[in-house]
């Protein structure tokens, strides 16, 4: 995807509250269909990863604005954003991959998630449960995350395209004011030819052009003057 600006820059700016309420409706409602006690939207804040939204509920440990260290951390989201795939593990204490990572110590032995991704194909984070108990997650579960995590990947496509056009009609208007301003009567001394700017500061020609618009000058010299002050050269 060509654009004038990635994806993932874009999106640095804040998602706006009512894109908050409505995901937070979205993890409420996993963790009350599917009876665990953690529904989170992670965000990738690199190199850290953040909790954004997180299910109401008095045993989730989970809250917004948590954030640890994701890479070579042996978080289950890590290996989300590494895989671009869906995680699903039923037990980690009797997965001996699993059975040490950091949300034993939150006693959430059970996960599955799935990347969020932004416009661009890059990472914005994950949407995941978690259970303090073993959980195999029905295939049915497997198909509601999937299509909680498509509403927000939906979401994100809509706040990027909205910026483009912001942007671009934040260019489209300066190009309007540059056309205006070079359009209009410009004061200029009759002999050094500064031209007056609406401040009432004399400027040089080629300062003031480029001030005022994105043309840049190249110097050489024409022939009259080359004829008056380099009489010898042969043009």
């Amino acid at each position: 995807m060509e654009k004038s600006h990635k994806a993932k820059d874009i999106l640095q700016i804040d998602v706006s509250e009512a894109k908050l309420t409505a995901w937070q409706e979205i993890v409420d409602t996993m963790a009350d269909i599917i009876g665990i006690p953690a529904g989170l939207i992670m965000r990738l804040n690199d190199p850290d990863i953040e909790v954004l939204v997180s299910s109401k509920g008095q045993d989730n440990p989970y809250h917004p604005g948590d954030k640890e260290s994701v890479w070579e951390s042996g978080l289950y989201c890590e290996t989300v954003l590494k895989s671009r795939d869906k995680l699903l593990v039923p037990n980690a204490l009797a997965d001996e991959n699993w059975k040490d990572n950091p949300d034993i110590k939150l006693h959430m032995i059970s996960y599955l998630g799935f990347p969020i991704l932004l416009p661009d194909g890059s990472a914005f984070g994950t949407i995941c449960v978690l259970d303090r108990k073993e959980n195999m997650y029905a295939d049915n579960y497997e198909k509601l995350l999937r299509k909680f995590r498509d509403l927000i990947q939906a979401d994100l496509e809509i706040i990027y395209m909205n910026k483009m056009l912001q942007d671009e009609n934040k260019q489209l208007t300066d190009y309007i004011s540059e056309i205006k301003t070079l359009r209009g009567i410009l004061p200029i001394c009759m002999h050094c030819k500064k031209i007056r700017d609406d401040k009432g500061y004399w400027n040089q020609v080629e300062a003031y052009i480029q001030k005022n618009s994105e043309a840049r000058f190249s110097h050489g010299i024409c022939r009259e003057c080359a004829e008056k002050y380099y009489p010898d050269l042969n043009l």
